[in-house]
């Protein structure tokens, strides 16, 4: 059972890597200063998860490393008028507040995407959440 969940993991990971690493190197062509710069920051933590994803499949115990830190890394959904940061390779099941007048708990998914967002600016309403997916992915590689 283990090597079916590291498998599942390592083959989102390398999906959605290679799905960002693309996606951002289509961003940071066109080159700017700071669209570049967000760009570029994507393609080094595409290119983690790509890597994580890869050695994991080859089974070695510095794959699960690399793999919970890339977890880890996609845990995270912020997005707050001032500051927003959330990353996702593969998959993701978003648990979220919306935080205004009365808050509200929500559930968004997608299977077979990426997303990066990292901005010095956000939405009008506050969002804060974690990836679902990322927390099971990642007590799954520390349940070895």
């Amino acid at each position: 059972m283990r090597n079916i969940l590291f498998r599942l993991i390592g083959i989102l990971e390398i999906a959605g890597g290679f799905y960002g690493v693309a996606a951002m190197l289509h961003r940071l062509l066109p080159f700017g200063a700071h669209d570049s710069l967000i760009a570029l920051i994507g393609l080094v933590l595409y290119g983690f998860v790509l890597a994580a994803g890869v050695q994991l499949m080859t089974g070695s115990e510095h794959g699960v490393r690399m793999s919970a830190w890339a977890q880890l890394l996609q845990l995270p959904l912020v997005a707050f008028p001032v500051f927003s940061y959330a990353l996702h390779c593969g998959a993701f099941v978003n648990v979220f507040a919306t935080l205004q007048a009365a808050p509200r708990l929500s559930i968004d998914w997608h299977f077979g995407s990426q997303g990066f967002v990292l901005a010095v600016a956000g939405p009008a309403v506050s969002r804060l959440g974690i990836n679902l997916l990322a927390l099971l992915s990642w007590l799954a590689l520390r349940l070895r």
